[in-house]
């Protein structure tokens, strides 16, 4: 399997360190048969719990204010898009690695030909939404991003591509993500980690809140939001791969 770190640029024993945090949280997951299909190894792991962590955050004030979510699109965090349409809230969903040119799924509560479970799923977005591009979205009230591991301090890790980083970075861009927008994610609690174990760079984005199964963390983070798209931390490689980034610089 290609890790999906192989185009990152920066600091190589920073690197190293993400690798090797990715790798202990991925195994301790498979040890403790918590994680779920598609497994837990290269992925935002699907975790046991997962529908449960989704109800803990639709309990939550950040959740019953929100009216549009953007959210990732992997295995873990469908309950949590499945349960934004069933609330009414318009849900963008990221296309998988940003590859189309129009790089988010619109999904509207309102217009489905599916039930919010089905609609919500990877191959159910494509059904039921419509591809849209940046300068069609509405403002976002609610980020949830998917992640390998998390921290009491607001750090995030995630699978290695960067991917939710620059949805971000683009959104703000955009003037559609503000200072005010909550950033939010589902984990298992053997994915919370010891705050300084993540290491966090200039155009990582920090966490509000982590809910797992069990609790909600706030976080009281130190770390500043990136303003943007963080050009110079971006490879060749990757700035190829991602339509968006080359219509964008």
């Amino acid at each position: 399997m290609t890790r999906h770190d192989h185009d990152a640029g920066g600091d190589p024993d920073l690197l190293e360190r993400k690798r090797s945090l990715r790798d202990e949280v991925w195994s301790a997951l498979e040890e403790a048969g918590a994680d779920r299909f598609p497994g837990a190894q290269g992925r935002i792991p699907n975790f046991a719990g997962a529908a449960g962590a989704a109800d803990r955050l639709q309990d939550t004030d950040a959740w019953r204010s929100a009216g549009t979510v953007k959210a990732n699109p992997d295995s873990p965090q469908w309950p949590v898009r499945q349960r934004a349409l069933e609330d009414g809230k318009v849900v963008y969903m990221a296309v998988p690695k940003l590859a189309d040119e129009h790089p988010f799924f619109l999904l509207d509560p309102d217009d489905l030909d599916e039930s919010p479970r089905n609609a919500s799923s990877i191959k159910g977005a494509s059904r039921n939404g419509r591809t849209a591009d940046v300068d069609e979205l509405a403002p976002v009230e609610l980020v949830v991003t998917g992640c390998v591991a998390v921290a009491r301090d607001g750090a995030r890790l995630g699978k290695g591509g960067g991917f939710s980083d620059l949805e971000y970075a683009v959104a703000r861009e955009a003037g559609l993500i503000g200072p005010g927008t909550r950033i939010v994610t589902t984990v298992h609690p053997i994915q919370v980690v010891e705050p300084g174990r993540i290491p966090m760079t200039d155009h990582d984005i920090p966490l509000d809140l982590i809910v797992t199964p069990d609790e909600v963390i706030p976080c009281e983070t130190a770390y500043a939001r990136p303003d943007g798209v963080d050009w110079d931390a971006l490879t060749e490689e990757k700035i190829r791969a991602i339509p968006l980034l080359q219509r964008l610089r």
